[in-house]
């Protein structure tokens, strides 16, 4: 949706013609499309990763070939204790080597091309903001404060590994709940949770009905690469942020300035206590 869907209207507007293609699961499909790159001067590939001898057909069809990611791909996810995978790494570089151009979500994931290839822009995630509208500020609101998450169940890890420090949030100070939108939840036998099942049509309304947005990460390789998509959702709508200082969040959030670091569950309780304590500090 933000790397690639939300550009084709101005890519469209500037005379280029553009078509999309997912990724076909049978080599009869496959090589169907593949026989097709040679009348494209331009072939896009988003985030997948492909196997050196299936790539490799790929490069001989193709006339220029830019690779666009958002993720840690060449590591493996924050769920795994083991980080580092030879299998992905081999198809990373093999890739990166053989590509015309890079595109890369944060620094981060640039200085993982540059051994490979110095044709390495970065353009991080954004958002349309003509999709949002700023909610209301220093209008007093009735009833608990309203601590928001929005994001995929993968990583939906992070909150849950939170939780623990919510509740004991809950149990200091319980004039908040937890709202989640997902397509999965958390329960909490301490605290009140809301469950919000995601959907384009209502997620504006959604991320303003958040007082507060939280973004916790694991600092690892994997969330290195995470491109801040929360951060800047709850931002589009001026919902103030408490995050992990881990990779671009600390570009985006500048501790104190416009949002909250918060590492470990004593400063997370902290700053989200504050924030909930102070109605006039979060419509600042």
């Amino acid at each position: 949706r933000y790397r690639v869907l939300q550009y084709l209207p101005y890519l469209k507007k500037g005379g280029i013609e553009v078509s999309i293609h997912f990724y076909q699961r049978t080599w009869r499909d496959k090589l169907r499309f593949y026989n097709t790159l040679g009348n494209y001067d331009i072939f896009c590939i988003h985030r997948k990763l492909f196997p050196p001898l299936e790539f490799a057909y790929i490069r001989r069809k193709a006339r220029k070939i830019v690779y666009d990611f958002d993720d840690a791909i060449m590591y493996r996810s924050s769920s795994s204790d083991k980080p580092y995978s030879f299998a992905r790494r081999i198809k990373f570089a093999y890739m990166a080597r053989r590509v015309d151009l890079v595109i890369a979500g944060n620094n981060f994931l640039k200085s993982e091309v540059v051994p490979y290839n110095h044709h390495v822009e970065v353009i991080p995630t954004s958002i349309d903001l003509s999709r949002y509208g700023s909610k209301k500020k220093h209008s007093h609101k009735e009833g608990p404060v309203v601590i928001g998450w929005i994001g995929s169940s993968s990583t939906l890890k992070y909150l849950k590994k939170m939780m623990p420090t919510l509740e004991r949030l809950y149990r200091r100070y319980p004039h908040f709940q937890l709202k989640i939108v997902c397509d999965q939840f958390l329960d909490s036998a301490i605290m009140p949770v809301v469950k919000k099942k995601w959907s384009a049509e209502t997620e504006e309304a959604d991320l303003k009905s958040f007082d507060i947005g939280v973004m916790p990460l694991k600092d690892d390789l994997w969330s290195r690469g995470k491109c801040g998509l929360k951060i800047l959702q709850y931002f589009s709508v001026g919902v103030p942020t408490v995050c992990t200082p881990v990779g671009i969040n600390r570009d985006i959030v500048q501790d104190s300035i416009n949002g909250f670091w918060a590492q470990e569950g004593k400063q997370w309780e902290d700053r989200l206590l504050t924030l909930i304590r102070g109605e006039t500090l979060r419509g600042e």
